[in-house]
C-alpha cells in the first residue's frame, strides 16, 4: 500500500483529501501545525497518523522521509487568506514560496518525486474570459495568488529537468461539506461566502453583507464558480494515480463550469434552512471581479473526473448539515 504524505491534512480540503485517499486505498502520513488545522476531525473521523509540525522545518521533513517509506507528497499546507496577505505579504511568501520550496528540496533528497500541489484561479488575476481555461495568462493581483504561482513555476523549472513530476490543481471556490456531515468548513477568522450565510441563518452572525449590487451581472452581485469539497478531493485522488501511472507534469482547473450569484447563494440558503437570512448591502470590495468561472475540461477528459455535487442546492444542503452539527 503506498503511503502519500498530506500536508495540510487537518485542515478543510486536507481533511477531504485525506478522506478519499483512504477510501480509494492509500496510507496516509498527515503534516500538519494546526494553525488552522482540526486535530479532532483527524483523530475522531480520519483515524490517519498526524505529525504536528511545519513545511518549513527542514530536520522535521527529513525525519519524516527517513522514516516513512512516502511514495508521493500532496500538498495543502498554505495560508489562504486574499486580505490577510495584502496587509502581510511577507507571511505569505515565507509560508507558501519558502515552506513548498523547503518541502521539495526534502523530498527530492529522500527521492521523492511526485507531487500533488494545491493551487488557485487566483494566480489569473482579472479574467479575460470566462470561463478561464487553464492557458489563460496568470497575472495574480494579490500576494497570495502571487504565491501560489512561484510555486507553479519552481515545479514547472524542477519539472523541467527532471527532477520531479507534479499535478497542480487551480481551484475555484471550495465549498460544502462531506455528505454525512463528519467533515466540513471551519475556518477562524471565517471569509467564506457559503459558511457565512450559514452562520447567519443559525444566529451566530447579524447579517450577510453583499459587497456590490451594480456589477454587470444578471442581479448585479457577483459570480463564482462552487466546486463541492468532496469533488475536489476525488480530483486530487485521481491526480496522483495519473502522476503513478507515469503520465507527465500537467495543471489542470477545477470547477464545476457553473457560475452562481451572491444573491443566488443567499437566496438557496433560505430556502435550504428555511430560515431568515439578514442582508447588507455594501459597497464593492477593490480587486472583485464581476464572475469567476473556470473551464474543468481537461480535467473532465484527462482525468476522467465528474464531479457528483455540482448543484448549489446539494452544496448548500451538506454544508448545512455540518454546520449544524459543528455549531448546532
Amino acid at each position: 500500500m503506498a503511503k502519500i504524505l498530506v500536508t495540510g491534512g487537518a485542515g478543510y480540503i486536507g481533511t477531504h483529501g485525506v478522506l478519499s485517499l483512504q477510501r480509494a486505498g492509500f496510507e496516509v502520513l498527515i503534516l500538519d501545525n494546526l494553525v488552522y488545522g482540526h486535530r479532532n476531525l483527524v483523530e475522531s473521523v480520519l483515524g490517519a497518523e498526524l505529525i504536528v509540525g511545519d513545511t518549513g522545518d527542514r530536520p522535521l521533513l527529513d525525519r519524516i522521509f527517513a522514516t516513512h517509506n512516502i511514495t508521493a507528497v500532496m500538498h495543502f499546507a498554505a495560508y489562504a487568506y486574499v486580505g490577510e496577505s495584502v496587509h502581510d505579504p511577507a507571511k505569505y511568501y515565507r509560508n507558501n514560496v519558502v515552506g513548498t520550496l523547503t518541502l521539495l528540496e526534502a523530498m527530492l533528497a529522500a527521492d521523492v518525486r511526485q507531487f500533488v500541489f494545491s493551487s488557485t484561479c487566483a494566480t489569473y488575476g482579472i479574467p479575460q474570459e470566462v470561463p478561464i481555461p487553464e492557458t489563460h495568462p496568470q497575472s495574480p493581483i494579490n500576494p497570495y495568488g502571487a504565491s501560489k504561482l512561484m510555486v507553479e513555476r519552481i515545479l514547472a523549472d524542477l519539472s523541467a529537468i527532471g527532477a520531479l513530476r507534479y499535478v497542480s490543481f487551480r481551484y475555484f471556490n471550495a465549498a460544502g461539506a462531506e455528505p454525512d456531515g463528519s467533515l466540513g468548513e471551519d475556518h477562524h477568522p471565517e471569509t467564506h461566502l457559503i459558511p457565512l450565510v450559514l452562520l447567519t441563518a443559525l444566529g451566530l452572525r447579524p447579517a450577510i453583507t453583499i459587497f456590490g449590487t451594480d456589477y454587470p451581472t444578471p442581479d448585479g452581485t457577483c459570480i463564482r464558480d462552487y466546486i463541492h469539497v468532496s469533488d475536489l478531493a476525488t480530483a486530487h485522488v485521481l491526480g496522483l494515480k495519473y502522476l503513478l501511472d507515469g503520465h507527465p507534469s500537467d495543471v489542470f482547473n477545477l470547477g464545476n463550469g457553473l457560475g452562481f450569484s451572491v444573491q443566488q447563494v443567499v437566496e438557496m440558503a433560505r430556502r435550504v434552512t428555511q430560515r431568515p437570512i439578514p442582508v447588507i448591502l455594501g459597497d464593492r470590495r477593490a480587486g472583485d471581479p464581476p464572475a469567476l468561472v473556470g473551464s474543468s475540461a481537461k480535467a473532465r477528459e484527462r482525468l476522467h473526473w465528474q464531479p457528483q455535487y455540482a448543484d448549489l442546492e446539494t452544496i448548500l444542503t451538506h454544508a448545512w448539515q455540518w454546520h449544524q452539527h459543528r455549531h448546532g
